[in-house]
C-alpha cells in the first residue's frame, strides 16, 4: 500500500493443511487463501532443508512473510549434509527445486504433498515406466513459473497435487499459467489436478482416508 516506502519485515509462522482427525476446524490448507493476496510472500516448505533455509530467508526478508508448515511433517526426518546445518545456508523465496528429474510428466507439490508424489514417481517408473519429473514448489507467492513452464516443456504433461480445495487452488492457478505461457502449445494432454474433496474435512478419521 506505501508503494514500496514502507518495510513490513514479520514472518506468521503456523501449522497448515491436513491433520489427523481433528475434523474441519484444524485440517485446511490455507496456501491458496494467502497466496491470492499481493504483497504477500507464502512459504511452503517441504523437508528439512526447506524449513531451515526459506525460514531464514523469510527472517532475513523485508516484506511479510506467511510461512506455512505441515504438522504431520514434524516427526519425519531428512538427512541434512554439513552445507544445509551451516549457519549461513539460506535458500531463496520464490525458487522451486527439482527434486526428481523425469521425461514422461512433470508433477507440481508443495508441503507434504511432494513426499507423496515422490513416492508416486517411484511406483509409476518401477510398475508403468513412467518417468516423473517432481518440482517441489516451496513458495507459493511468488510462484517460480519458470521452472514449471519450462519443465511441461520438457514432459508435455502435468499433474498438480495438493491437499487443499480443487475450485480456486493451486492448481487452478498453474492450469491458467499454463493456458496463458507457450507451455500450452507444448501439452500432449490436458493438466490433470489431484486434491482434497470439495468439502470441509470430517471428523471421522475413516471417513477422512
Amino acid at each position: 500500500m506505501s508503494n514500496g516506502d514502507l518495510t513490513c519485515p514479520i514472518v506468521f509462522r503456523g501449522i497448515n493443511g491436513v491433520s489427523a482427525g481433528v475434523a474441519a476446524q484444524h485440517s485446511q490448507c490455507f496456501g491458496a487463501w494467502y497466496a491470492s493476496c499481493p504483497g504477500l510472500q507464502v512459504v511452503v516448505p517441504w523437508s528439512a532443508a526447506d524449513n531451515i533455509g526459506l525460514l531464514r530467508a523469510a527472517i532475513r526478508s523485508n516484506d511479510p512473510t506467511i510461512f506455512l508448515e505441515c504438522e504431520m511433517m514434524y516427526g519425519v526426518e531428512f538427512d541434512m549434509p554439513a552445507e544445509e546445518l551451516d549457519p549461513s545456508f539460506v535458500l531463496p523465496i520464490g525458487k522451486a527445486k527439482i527434486e526428481r528429474t523425469g521425461t514422461d510428466v512433470t508433477i507440481t507439490a508443495f508441503s507434504k504433498m511432494v513426499g507423496h508424489s515422490l513416492e508416486a514417481a517411484k511406483i509409476l517408473k518401477a510398475e508403468h515406466d513412467i518417468d516423473c519429473e517432481v518440482i517441489n514448489l516451496r513458495s507459493l507467492r511468488p510462484l517460480d513459473r519458470p521452472t514449471i513452464v519450462e519443465s511441461v516443456k520438457k514432459t508435455n504433461r502435468i499433474v498438480n497435487v495438493e491437499e487443499g480445495w480443487p475450485q480456486h487452488g493451486v492448481g487452478a492457478e498453474i492450469a491458467a499459467l499454463l493456458m496463458e505461457s507457450d507451455a500450452f502449445d507444448y501439452l500432449d494432454a490436458p493438466m490433470e489436478r489431484v486434491a482434497g474433496a470439495d468439502i470441509p474435512m470430517p471428523y471421522s478419521q475413516s471417513i477422512e482416508q
